[in-house]
């Protein structure tokens, strides 16, 4: 069976079993890109805790976050951990926005895909999975986000080698699927949400999970 098959039948199970995701949290897309900064080293829970200080705030927009000092910032972030790099990284991603002429995020969405995403890793504190999370969610680019999650499922199926890096991982899905923005969405989703269910760390479920009947042919 080809890869494009193996990728599309795994979709389709997963879809089968957990439905829409309605995936990411966020309601603008410049939120979606400062919790794609917060994330990074913790869980949502703690993201959103800081997301609601920085929205009680006034603080979820490029003029509101200036407004802080890097005390201040700190202090509303601090829920999501590591506050202190954190609140250095979503400066950062501030002066970027300042340095290409942009008010908000949106501004750039007319930017050709690989460019942006240059420009964005050039960023210092944006690696390649909050990159590509702002680029899809944020700026609704075709970029497939890979993480962890990614790694351990495929991987425990046989299908890439433990020590795959980011881009060939990604690589594995955008060289094969459509290009579509709705659908990369979903799937990254799709597999966070079965990697927390069933295919975890340690004691993966592998009876109940709905990509069980692959590991069986």
């Amino acid at each position: 069976m080809n890869r494009e098959r193996i990728l599309l039948d795994y979709y389709e199970a997963l879809s089968k079993r957990l439905g829409p995701c309605h995936w990411w949290p966020g309601e603008s897309p410049f939120e979606i890109a400062v919790g794609a900064i917060l994330v990074q080293n913790t869980n949502w829970v703690n993201v959103e805790k800081a997301i609601n200080n920085l929205r009680d705030n006034d603080g979820l927009t490029p003029q509101g976050l200036r407004k802080f000092s890097i005390e201040e910032l700190q202090e509303l972030i601090r829920p999501s951990g590591f506050f202190r790099m954190k609140a250095v990284r979503i400066n950062n991603f501030l002066d970027f926005l300042d340095a290409n002429s942009a008010k908000c995020i949106t501004d750039l969405k007319e930017m050709e895909t690989f460019e942006l995403r240059g420009k964005l890793l050039a960023v210092n504190g944006i690696g390649p999975e909050t990159a590509d999370s702002i680029m899809l969610y944020a700026l609704n680019k075709p970029v497939f986000v890979v993480d962890a999650y990614t790694r351990r499922i495929f991987n425990r199926h046989m299908l890439v080698h433990e020590d795959i890096d980011y881009h060939e991982l990604q690589e594995y899905f955008m060289d094969v699927l459509d290009h579509d923005v709705k659908m990369y969405n979903e799937y990254h989703a799709l597999i966070v949400r079965a990697a927390k269910e069933w295919c975890k760390k340690s004691k993966p479920d592998c009876d109940n999970c709905p990509l069980g009947k692959f590991l069986e042919n």
